[in-house]
């Protein structure tokens, strides 16, 4: 299990590697401007928002004295949770609209890794594709990660079990930020049905996969780096459990 975990985290220093390797510097700008893009304006609304959530949640606060405190602590609140928000919504809008880009990343570095010299090419047909299955993987866990998400938020509003709640929280949106850069490489391969029951059977490398790119968010720069080496990594690793193995060892 540990062993899943850490094969999912080392696999960034690979991708790293290959980046350089392979003169992949070309497919990070276009994802990293998109991911850019949306992160700044979920920086921008929970800026814009909060106020107004927090005057909604101190209306509902009878007595003046303490309200500046009480509204201090509901625009805190309204930030918090418009980012919060903001950060599920952004995983999956990039995923998508990073499809395009991020597919033909993923097949690059795969036939690096199985030795195939073959150049890709751009398809319009294929874009379309790669974007409605990305629609689907996307609203099928949102959806999941949201109902789990909501769980573990009610479980927090216990003191005791609050700093679990945390913790949870986050490794529910690394484990399907993981299973969006691994559906790269399976997209190739399986169908839908069929790549759920695989990353349910590899749900440790996925976890780690996304802790990572998870990790990478909350510093600045990951906005830009973050979907391009997070689908790297995954595929070194998704390539490695696929070869050679039959579709009833995961399913």
């Amino acid at each position: 299990m540990i062993k899943h975990f850490l094969n999912g985290i080392s696999a960034y220093g690979q991708a790293f590697q290959l980046i350089s390797k392979l003169g992949l510097w070309g497919y990070l700008i276009i994802p990293g401007l998109i991911s850019l893009l949306i992160g700044g304006a979920i920086g921008f609304s929970a800026y814009g928002f909060s106020d107004n959530i927090g005057d909604f949640l101190t209306a509902f606060y009878p007595w003046e004295r303490g309200r500046s405190i009480v509204d201090g602590i509901a625009t805190a609140f309204g930030g918090v949770l418009v980012t919060g928000s903001g950060l599920i919504l952004y995983k999956h809008a990039v995923l998508i609209l990073s499809a395009p880009f991020m597919s033909p990343l993923s097949e690059k570095v795969e036939n690096h890794l199985q030795g195939i010299d073959q150049s890709i090419r751009f398809s319009v047909p294929q874009m379309i594709s790669d974007i409605v299955r990305g629609l689907q993987i996307a609203m099928r866990n949102i959806i999941r990660e949201l109902f789990y998400l909501f769980l573990l938020l009610l479980l927090g509003l216990l003191p005791f079990f609050s700093p679990f709640a945390a913790i949870g929280m986050f490794l529910v949106q690394a484990f399907y930020a993981g299973f969006g850069n691994i559906d790269y490489t399976l997209e190739r391969h399986l169908n839908v049905r069929d790549s759920i029951h695989f990353v349910r059977a590899n749900r440790i490398f996925a976890l780690g996969n996304g802790v990572v790119f998870m990790g990478l968010l909350a510093i600045g720069i990951g906005f830009l780096i973050a979907p391009p080496l997070g689908t790297i990594a995954a595929t070194i690793e998704t390539v490695k459990r696929l070869d050679g193995r039959r579709l009833d060892e995961f399913v």
